[in-house]
């Protein structure tokens, strides 16, 4: 039976992150869409959109191994960054959840570039 290489395992672990930031970003949207004060969460509902679809991008180039990979992450550093920022300013649980994620995320892609 073969092993996973130390790359297919440090690239699960990133796949991982980036769908776990995907979901919750995802979540958080979507529930903030929910909240009695809707426009407050404009700005979250707008980044946590943008942070998901970052994250999909990046998730689908890893996964295919594309060369594209490492230059996508860089941005998407810098989105999971500002939308963990943001999220981060709310005290709802879904807001906080996500800025976690968002965190992880952001960590993840950072190891894996080095």
């Amino acid at each position: 039976m073969n092993q996973p290489t130390s790359s297919a395992l440090d690239n699960q672990i990133l796949l991982d992150a980036l769908n776990r930031c995907v979901a919750a970003c995802e979540h958080c949207a979507t529930a903030c869409l929910n909240e009695e004060h809707v426009k407050h969460m404009v700005g979250c509902i707008r980044l946590d959109r943008d942070c998901a679809d970052i994250c999909a991008l990046t998730a689908r180039l890893v996964a295919r191994g594309s060369v594209h990979a490492k230059h996508i992450m860089k941005e998407c550093v810098e989105v999971c960054r500002l939308c963990e920022a943001e999220c981060a300013k709310h005290n709802h649980t879904h807001c906080q959840q996500c800025a976690a994620a968002c965190k992880a995320c952001a960590d993840a892609c950072a190891a894996y570039m080095g």
